[in-house]
């Protein structure tokens, strides 16, 4: 149908996943849309098929049936190579009965023949239809001036004051229903069939006077262990919605412990510097005593030994316990990771630190570090001018990026610190 197609040109993004294969979008998905100086909100939804009885469509359906509910304007796609179908014409009654402002929009009107075509979906009792082709781009700027034309003058700017978190693990470890749980309601399709999510479901929630917008990705898998096309589109969805984001919740799943996997996972949002918590789901499913959670922890922490900054949460999605927390410690991390320290000091604070590391060689006394600066936020990114051409071992660095730590906090937030030598 092209759904996703229209979805990804309106938006102006590759956002929704688009392929041969039926079916491929899921869950619903949401784009800020910018458009001659307004906003909306842009959601995609999966193809509708009503009454259809297997898991994964009827979940679907339903997805739709939300997103329409909350909308203020329905897009209504159909095929123009298809005529009109009685599908068409059971959505456009469904539409009209919930009393919802639609506007058709006929699709793969790819060359002026199929002009006359589209208009046979006047058929189904509307007065607005659009002919498009979301593949080539055709019609596309009269449908985004028609949608903007009900958008009040002055209205407010979406997304700002957002703190975007991403929710991220292996698949079937509990991530939708985490997000479920913080939305108290079915945002998203959760089943027993590992890897239901395929596209990256964004949804914007309200907690104790803050916004977050919540990004649940598709189940990220081992290179080469990804068969369909739609499973290592995912994949790269994945991985450029770390890169959107500010806090990644890296879900590990509990009743299996930590995997190498997991800990690729968090390679990848510690090398784009995202602040991190590590959250342990199904927690209830573990027999307890009271030293399971710390066995459990030094065990997880072994094989991540690089993610000792990421505090550690124990969770269970299907009892909502300690759920919320998450949201708590996002903030947190999120004020931490815009904190900057200034210039002097900074350097105040590394003149007191004691290290051999730092000091000259052929003199003691003098310090090997001429002065240091913080360059950025976000992840905070510290820069120390040495003298001469040696070399800070790596261990120095991570002596440096303690103290940091112990002096100033930067919870759950990676340090980056380079360093740069000079002749004098």
């Amino acid at each position: 149908m092209g759904k996703s197609t229209l979805f990804n040109k309106l938006g102006r993004t590759r956002k929704a996943l688009v392929g041969d294969e039926p079916g491929i979008t899921r869950d619903r998905l949401s784009q800020i849309v910018l458009w001659e100086g307004k906003q909306f909100e842009l959601v995609d939804t999966g193809g509708i098929v009503p009454d259809e009885t297997e898991a994964i469509p009827e979940q679907v359906f339903r997805q739709a049936e939300i997103a329409i509910e909350e909308s203020d304007l329905v897009l209504l796609l159909v095929d123009v190579r298809a005529s009109v179908t009685p599908l068409d014409q059971e959505l456009s009654s469904l539409l009209k009965s919930k009393g919802k402002e639609f506007l058709l929009v006929v699709n793969k009107v790819d060359v002026d023949s199929l002009q006359a075509d589209a208009y046979e979906f006047y058929r189904l009792g509307v007065e607005n239809l659009f002919p498009v082709s979301a593949e080539h781009k055709l019609g596309i700027d009269d449908l985004a001036d028609e949608i903007t034309q009900r958008i009040p003058e002055g209205s407010e700017m979406i997304g700002e004051g957002e703190i975007r978190v991403a929710i991220v693990g292996r698949p079937n470890v509990g991530k939708s229903s985490i997000l479920n749980r913080l939305l108290g309601r079915e945002r998203v399709i959760v089943t027993d069939i590992p890897g239901t999510t395929r596209d990256s479901v964004d949804t914007v929630l309200s907690y104790q006077e803050q916004t977050y917008r919540l990004i649940d990705t598709a189940g990220i898998r081992r290179k080469g262990k990804t068969e369909l096309k739609a499973e290592k589109l995912s994949v790269v969805m994945a991985r450029k919605n770390i890169e959107r984001s500010d806090i990644v919740l890296l879900v590990i799943d509990a009743s299996e412990g930590a995997t190498n996997l997991d800990a690729t996972i968090g390679g990848y949002a510690h090398e784009a510097g995202k602040s991190m918590i590590l959250v342990v789901n199904k927690w209830d499913l573990i027999e307890k005593d009271t030293f399971t959670s710390n066995s459990l922890e030094s065990e997880f922490r072994m094989q991540m030994r690089f993610l000792d900054y990421a505090p550690m949460l124990f969770v269970s999605a299907k009892d909502g316990q300690r759920v919320f927390k998450t949201l708590q410690l996002a903030k947190e991390a999120y004020e931490s990771r815009l904190q900057r320290i200034p210039t002097a000091e900074l350097n105040d604070f590394l003149s007191r630190q004691r290290t051999p590391a730092l000091t000259s060689w052929d003199n003691p006394k003098k310090s090997f570090l001429k002065y240091a600066c913080q360059v950025s936020i976000a992840p905070p990114t510290f820069v120390l001018f040495t003298r001469g051409r040696r070399k800070l071992h790596f261990s120095t660095i991570r002596f440096i990026s303690n103290r940091l730590r112990e002096g100033y906090g930067f919870f759950a937030t990676p340090l980056k610190v380079v360093q740069r030598s000079s002749r004098s």
